[in-house]
């Protein structure tokens, strides 16, 4: 099902974000109508907190989450209560995590791999790379720090919805991801014990008054599913454009950094926007810039081709034919 609002173009940007699901919509209508505040006393407020908590139950049930939830205004503010909230000395981040990452904690270090895990301690890996679309191997991070006491915070913005999600401490998710609306996440809590509260609400984790239409409608996106693209065509969309992807270790089938021969990221961009394409030379938070990615740098991509790269990526609506109209549209610009 196509988003009216981009019918007669393709989107291949759901990276940055995907349009909402219809599901999701009526969910948020729905929101809408019960409007009081969850927080208050009276049968409005009891009847809306009723909601929320219903909201709160099928997300965790959905991502097959057993442990805590707390709803957030997204995942740059899921992130900052878990980098700045944790009752850590010492905080540690991957050099490909997300600009939020580093806009909340300036002052962490960065992970070689080579530190040892302690007690006090809480390391920062994303699950999946926003750009490149690599699977970082959590497993093994989790396995070693944990014997020694550590946390892990996993970002699975990308991954949340369409992958199980990795073992983790915490866990950040973001609705407009996979279809939900903007403007509402979670971070997922495996024991509070791990947080200082802050007093307010989410059980005072979180400042500020729930957004019960956006709980009920990433609630929504998460039950109606990920894809209208089966594996195997998303697989042979892959291997069509196997020749000019970046590739740093196992990649997810929807993330796809694509290397063009000799044309410029910029000059790729309006060629294709003019063919009716949307796609985006990297983070939507940093693809506005002319500047080299700092996350291809720290994958080790030389100068000349990431200035060459470009980021496909695809959401719940990307069909079949979308498919094949773009790998025919970037073959006929090699």
């Amino acid at each position: 099902m196509r988003n009216p609002a981009i019918s007669g173009r393709i989107y291949l940007d759901h990276a940055a974000t995907s349009p909402l699901r219809p599901e999701a919509r009526a969910a948020m209508e729905e929101g809408f109508a019960i409007w009081a505040n969850p927080s208050s006393p009276h049968a409005e407020g009891r009847k809306a907190r009723a909601a929320l908590e219903d909201a709160r139950e099928r997300v965790k049930r959905a991502l097959g989450w057993e442990g805590e939830l707390i709803f957030t205004s997204g995942a740059s503010e899921a992130l900052w209560i878990a980098l700045n909230r944790a009752k850590v000395e010492r905080r540690i981040v991957s050099a490909v995590e997300h600009d939020a990452v580093f806009r909340a904690a300036p002052d962490a270090e960065l992970f070689t791999g080579g530190e040892p895990p302690a007690e006090g301690t809480l390391i920062a890996v994303q699950h999946v790379n926003p750009e490149t679309g690599t699977i970082l191997r959590i497993a093994d991070t989790a396995d070693a720090m944990r014997e020694d006491g550590a946390l892990l915070l996993s970002d699975c913005a990308q991954s949340a919805g369409k992958l199980p999600l990795p073992e983790a401490d915490m866990i950040v998710v973001s609705a407009h991801k996979f279809g939900g609306p903007i403007g509402v996440g979670a971070l997922l809590v495996q024991d509070f014990a791990v947080l200082e509260p802050v007093g307010g609400h989410e059980r005072g984790y979180r400042q500020g008054t729930e957004n019960l239409p956006g709980a009920m409608g990433m609630a929504a996106a998460l039950e109606a599913g990920c894809w209208v693209t089966s594996p195997n065509e998303r697989r042979a969309f892959a291997e069509a454009l196997s020749p000019y992807q970046l590739e740093r270790g196992e990649q997810v089938d929807y993330i796809f950094a694509l290397a063009h021969p000799t044309m410029s990221a910029q000059a790729l961009l309006i060629r294709l926007d003019g063919q009716g394409f949307a796609v985006s030379a990297g983070s939507a938070c940093s693809s506005g810039t002319l500047k080299k990615s700092r996350v291809l740098d720290a994958f080790g991509v030389p100068d000349d081709v990431a200035a060459r790269t470009i980021r496909v990526s695809l959401g719940w609506n990307t069909t079949p034919e979308e498919l094949e109209r773009f790998a025919k549209a970037w073959a006929s610009l090699c």
